[in-house]
């Protein structure tokens, strides 16, 4: 064989492989689902495990809501529970568009071992499950990043109240007739370190913000502002209104540099954000 004809056959083989190659790669997608504005399921998502300070373990979960515009509410039973054990583990009923990044924690016992808990949703007739656990290579540094040192922002509900950091949150109960808005005060502080930028360092100022949202409960929720400013003491305030009696829950996120994003994407990393919970009896 001629060099002219081994350069003709390994240009034939190259381009048949990269064929093969780029076929292979493709068809795997070839039943996902193409974004619409609503009509589409809801996936539940583990992020990872990290301990407590007293030897627990908490399993943090997101979820990825794959419609661009509806927001589904599915309440806590068959089509939205955790199992073994209650099925009302603290999970959402309210679910956002698009990705949701480490929205509660299921705290499990120091000695829970090879044991899981399995988040199972079902929506617009498919049935999703994933399960949480402490396999080793899922362990995530919700509490303090590895690469630069950033810890979650302190988040306070009350003024002089507990405060908390990281996804395990913090919680208080309020009730309230339904004529009346609801103020919601939080209280946030941070460490203020800035996140680094692949093999650049960012010249901007860290950023702290918060975002509120419905978590829980079946009437409308219409925030005067959903993502208030933070005053130079820390303090933000916004209000609330109901659209009918019943039992609510609000989620509010303090993100700190590192976690904008994850208002409405996946991050590839798990620090540093502090969840908020704001359980309201309307009556």
């Amino acid at each position: 064989m001629t060099t002219c004809e081994r350069v003709f056959v390994s240009s034939v083989t190259f381009a048949l492989a990269v064929s093969a190659w780029a076929s292979a790669q493709t068809q795997p997608f070839r039943d996902v689902p193409i974004p619409r504005a609503s009509g589409q399921s809801v996936t539940p998502a583990f992020e990872g495990w990290y301990q407590n300070a007293d030897g627990t373990f908490s399993l943090s979960f997101g979820y990825f809501n794959r419609n661009n515009e509806e927001r589904l509410d599915i309440p806590v039973g068959v089509n939205n529970r955790l199992e073994p054990g209650p099925a009302d583990r603290g999970q959402p009923t309210h679910f956002l568009p698009r990705r949701q990044t480490g929205v509660f924690t299921i705290d499990v016992p120091a000695d829970f071992g090879d044991q899981q808990v399995t988040w199972t949703l079902v929506s617009h007739g498919q049935t999703i499950a994933i399960p949480g656990h402490l396999r080793p290579e899922w362990e995530i540094d919700a509490l303090r990043e590895m690469t630069t040192g950033n810890t979650p922002p302190v988040l306070r509900l009350i003024a002089d109240g507990p405060h908390a950091q990281g996804p395990r949150g913090t919680r208080v109960v309020i009730e309230t007739p339904v004529s009346d808005p609801v103020s919601l005060p939080v209280w946030v502080t941070d460490d203020m370190v800035l996140r680094s930028s692949g093999n650049y360092v960012l010249t901007r100022e860290p950023r702290l913000g918060v975002v509120w949202s419905r978590y829980r409960g079946a009437g409308a929720v219409t925030f005067s502002d959903t993502e208030p400013a933070l005053d130079e003491s820390g303090q933000a305030v916004t209000t609330a209104h109901f659209s009918e009696p019943g039992e609510y829950v609000l989620r509010l996120l303090a993100w700190d540099d590192s976690g904008p994003q994850l208002r409405t994407m996946a991050v590839g990393f798990q620090c540093c954000w502090t969840n908020g919970y704001v359980d309201v009896r309307v009556r």
